[in-house]
């Protein structure tokens, strides 16, 4: 059984009866989308690297989960649990994570107890993946004024994602290992409808699987089971519009470079 915490999703039969109460729920009548609204949403998210203090409503936070949970899984499996932190156990988390992430760059020999419990990148970067993720990196730390051999600015900025970037709001996301391959596949569609929810709603996220590193120290300060996987974290909040660091524009590939045509 999922255990109990700041927040849950799925399980209770009221919330299931929530989640039909949606407009795209089986049975309802379809309601006619606006094709710009949805591409302004989708084209509107990215990641953001500065927050603004301004809580979120739990009811809003609950109606972006029930929207979430509207993603396909394999066989309806819903493999999600979500953990949402906000005050003093965000703070809590903070800290904790903040005081390991300083203590391993004083000994780095301590990396070798921070693990990701799965691989979320490469074990050998090659072109183009390396290229995109360098011209990500530089982008960013030159937009912040950061240099190549500036170490201290750097453990700083990475720093920043266990400060949640000072979002109100911080999601742990796990699932159960004994859950296949792809029900990472089903997270993927479910995070994605929260990230482009929460820009509907004029809220911003930034996901995190910086945190996985530190999973030791994440599910049991949230309560979670022995048998559940950290997949990744999220801040979750209202953007600074006058922070520097959210000037960034990552780009994208044109589709002719990633698809092939058959007729």
């Amino acid at each position: 059984m999922f255990p109990s915490g700041p927040c849950r999703t799925g399980g209770p039969a009221n919330d299931r009866r929530q989640a039909l109460s949606l407009d795209n729920a089986p049975g309802a009548t379809p309601a006619s989308l606006d094709p710009a609204s949805v591409e302004a949403a989708i084209n509107g998210r990215h990641s953001v690297r500065a927050f603004l203090p301004k809580p979120v409503p739990r009811e809003l936070l609950t109606r972006l989960l029930q929207l979430a949970s509207r993603a396909p899984s394999g066989t309806n499996t819903q493999p999600w649990k979500v953990y949402v932190l906000q005050g003093d156990s965000r703070d809590q988390l903070v800290a904790k994570v903040c005081a390991a992430h300083d203590e391993m760059r004083a000994d780095p020999q301590l990396a070798a107890q921070y693990r990701e419990p799965y691989d979320y990148y490469p074990e050998q970067w090659v072109s183009p993946y390396i290229d995109r993720r360098r011209e990500n990196g530089w982008s960013l730390y030159g937009l912040l004024g950061i240099g190549k051999g500036d170490r201290e600015a750097m453990h700083l900025q990475q720093q920043r994602n266990f400060r949640l970037f000072d979002a109100p709001v911080g999601l742990m996301f796990t699932v159960d290992r004994v859950m296949g391959r792809g029900s990472l596949l089903d997270y993927g569609g479910f995070l994605q409808n929260l990230m482009i929810a929460a820009r509907a709603h004029g809220l911003d996220t930034c996901p995190q699987a910086a945190w996985n590193a530190f999973h030791g120290i994440v599910l049991p300060h949230v309560g979670a089971g022995e048998s559940e996987m950290l997949v990744c974290g999220m801040a979750l909040g209202y953007a600074d519009p006058d922070a520097v660091v959210n000037r960034l524009e990552t780009p994208r590939e044109p589709v002719e470079s990633f698809t092939r045509w058959l007729d």
